[in-house]
């Protein structure tokens, strides 16, 4: 019987291993396979601008790098979910066992982040991910789940307190996307705000795939000083554009959250955009020696500044090459690299990174204007956050005793007909 070529290698492995003069060249072998990173992102649907910037974010951290981490080739593998759940199980599950991936990066969005949840944690895959679903990082935290960027609600926590102690608004309106990111990020950002004195006497709820928001618009009540924005991908635009159509910018002043004036987004907008106060983990415009470098670079590939999503696979990429580096490559010893992965204090984009016990990252967080410079609009930091926790200033036992986040949970007291 002809030996195939499969025959052959496994003979020759056999024959090699039983030699003791085999090992260091087994070993030289392993070392100069490539590290397989997979990477879920959304390349069509109404999350597709902040999709495509998380590719060109990584590949470009891997290109400045040669495609090499810890002296080892790097091939990334993207997969599109479309931002569908079950699409983005589908995915995994083929970067898992088509593709043989050691990491994963992404996805982005929390409901897709939630659908992979059990099937990680079975397949025990290192996931770095930008998707910000709480209770993957607080009551039900997947110890193979790290997260660079921030939960739902980390950035509207400090917007929240902003809004509250800094702006001095009493009563407030929130729309967000009616997803879990949406739902969590408003509900944060309500705790926050009424724990500090202020009321929240609207809540509205789009769907994700909204085509006009001119029903929603029309509901919202003047007789509030700020609506909260809690929209992903161009959702915050699209509605902003038309808020702004109906004459309501000088009622009710938006505010933005994590990703509503994201800069992916900011690029198509005009001077109504002026003065809008945003919150994030991130800006372009922030000053650092990693940021100094990846804002303009990104800036000359793309003709327009990264945001949230591109800085996200960015800060991941730093991040996955710190760990690898304290395994020395290792990328097959998914145990050690996933100790490693938690253990990172490393500087990116972003500033200092670190991670809490559950897998979450503290980290700054920024309170943001949109102001014009050069010729664009830019997100200048007006004041930061030190070192904020997922769990904002609350102790941690009586935030994970309370439920998760949800679009009723907590209560809103003072809704008004």
């Amino acid at each position: 019987m002809p030996l195939s070529r499969r025959t052959l290698l496994q003979g020759t492995g056999l024959a090699l291993a039983a030699s003791p003069l085999a090992t260091p060249a087994l070993v030289r072998a392993q070392s100069a396979a490539p590290i397989r990173v997979g990477l879920l992102t959304v390349k069509t649907g109404p999350l597709a601008s902040g999709g495509i910037d998380m590719e060109i974010g990584l590949a470009m951290y891997l290109k400045e790098r040669n495609n090499m981490l810890a002296g080892r080739p790097v091939e990334l593998i993207v997969q599109d979910t479309g931002g569908v759940p079950a699409t983005a199980r589908v995915k995994t599950q083929e970067l898992v066992e088509k593709n043989n991936i050691h990491v994963l990066t992404g996805p982005l969005a929390a409901f897709e982040a939630l659908a992979i949840d059990d099937y990680i944690t079975e397949k025990q895959i290192p996931t770095l991910s930008v998707a910000a679903a709480e209770d993957m990082t607080q009551r039900h935290p997947n110890k193979w789940f790290v997260r660079a960027t921030s939960s739902s609600a980390q950035c509207s926590h400090a917007m929240a307190d902003y809004c509250a102690k800094e702006l001095g608004y009493k009563r407030m309106i929130t729309i967000a996307d009616d997803i879990a990111y949406g739902q969590e990020m408003v509900a944060g950002f309500q705790r926050v705000f009424e724990d500090a004195g202020g009321k929240i006497i609207q809540k509205l709820f789009p769907p994700l795939t909204a085509p006009d928001y001119g029903t929603y618009v029309a509901q919202v009540k003047t007789d509030a000083d700020a609506i909260f924005l809690g929209f992903a991908g161009s959702n915050g635009f699209r509605f902003l554009r038309q808020f702004n159509e109906y004459g309501l910018m000088e009622k009710v002043k938006p505010i933005g959250g994590m990703t509503a004036l994201d800069e992916g987004v900011l690029r198509n907008m005009g001077d109504e955009a002026l003065g809008i106060i945003t919150t994030n983990w991130y800006s372009a415009a922030l000053s650092n020696p990693q940021n100094d470098h990846f804002a303009p670079a990104f800036r000359k590939q793309t003709g327009y500044d990264p945001g949230y999503y591109a800085a996200g696979t960015y800060c991941n990429g730093a991040i996955l090459e710190a760990a690898l580096l304290k395994v020395g490559g290792k990328a097959e010893d998914k145990v050690a690299l996933m100790a490693a992965l938690r253990d990172t204090h490393v500087d990116t984009v972003r500033g200092p990174t670190s991670f809490d016990e559950f897998g979450n990252v503290v980290g700054n967080i920024y309170i943001r204007k949109v102001e014009r410079k050069d010729g664009r609009l830019v997100n200048t930091i007006i004041k930061t956050y030190p070192n904020v926790s997922q769990f904002w200033t609350y102790p941690v036992k009586d935030f994970l005793a309370a439920p998760v986040y949800a679009r009723d949970e907590p209560h809103a007291r003072y809704l008004t007909p």
